[in-house]
């Protein structure tokens, strides 16, 4: 047992020491729904914590808790909810984020190869535009886009090997951010003034590693996110303007380690980084790191 858990930690301060962190509107958070690989089991319950550091000064704390059922051998969904509380020198501010319904269709395998289609959607909490003390704060500090979202995606597996491809399309904007940075006194974040988001494209990849107890599993992968077109504003004149540099690639590193309390009960440990980002993101999704843990249990 001491050590399972010397390699655990071994591996969480190594990939801690070089993050230079990655978040997204939740593309990269879904999945398949039900994961567990015990069949007795048709339930699970997820309660996790992310802390992560954006741009200038802000960090991040946000707790999530998800519900997933197995329906039968083909169909599961899952569901979650997120909180986002964000600090920073425009001092701090926390709400709850968004919420996040998942339905996910597995086909039966064959010749170790095993497809899988998912449908979802995400329903914001906030019109994000949260504010203190009265004054308007950038994306950075919202805990939700403001978006209704719908996600579509497919994922093939085989053998030790997943590839996963997702879009994420924006087909409700309720985004009502006031924030105009030329009032701000700081140059640190874009006016977001009624923004509107563009669509995003992910593709990932995906290696899994499992010791030869089966206590624990790494997931070492990357993701390759597509920002589909420029996101805009609406500038002091009621005009909307296109944000320059929005779109485009970011390219993230991912490190998933997980420990198997027991049939029931599991722990995992991620830590995510950018290895390339947009040049411009005022989304405020962009983080110099994220870390997280998580602790699932089925029944």
């Amino acid at each position: 047992m001491k050590k399972t858990f010397l390699i655990l930690a071994v591996v969480f301060l190594t990939t801690f020491s070089f993050a230079q962190g990655c978040s997204d509107a939740g593309i990269c958070s879904i999945g398949n729904s039900f994961r567990s690989s015990e069949k007795e089991f048709r339930n699970n319950i997820q309660m996790a914590a992310f802390f992560g550091a954006g741009e200038a000064d802000v960090t991040y704390f946000s707790p999530i808790i998800s519900y997933g059922r197995k329906i039968n051998e083909h169909f599961s969904w899952s569901s979650k909810v997120t909180v986002s509380a964000a600090n920073g020198s425009f001092g701090t501010r926390s709400a709850f984020g968004d919420a996040f319904l998942v339905g996910n269709y597995t086909f039966n395998a064959k010749n170790n190869t095993q497809w899988s289609v998912l449908l979802g959607s995400k329903i914001p909490f906030t019109s994000a535009n949260l504010k203190i003390n009265g004054f308007s704060l950038p994306l950075d500090y919202q805990s939700s886009l403001g978006t209704f979202d719908f996600f579509l995606g497919t994922n093939l597996n085989y053998k030790k090997w997943d590839f996963n491809a997702t879009i994420q399309i924006p087909v409700f904007n309720n985004n009502k951010n006031s924030y105009f940075a030329e009032y701000s006194g700081t140059e640190n974040f874009p006016t977001t003034n009624l923004f509107e988001r563009q669509a995003d494209a992910l593709f990932r990849t995906t290696y899994t590693i499992k010791t030869a107890n089966d206590k624990i599993t790494f997931k070492p992968n990357v993701l390759f996110i597509y920002h589909l077109g420029e996101d805009s504003f609406e500038n002091i004149f009621g005009k909307r303007e296109t944000i320059k540099g929005s779109d485009g690639l970011t390219l993230n590193g991912n490190l998933i380690t997980n420990y198997k309390i027991n049939k029931q009960n599991s722990i995992e440990l991620s830590i995510a980084a950018p290895f390339v980002v947009r040049d411009v993101r005022p989304d405020g999704l962009t983080r110099s790191f994220v870390l997280g843990i998580q602790y699932q249990h089925s029944f």
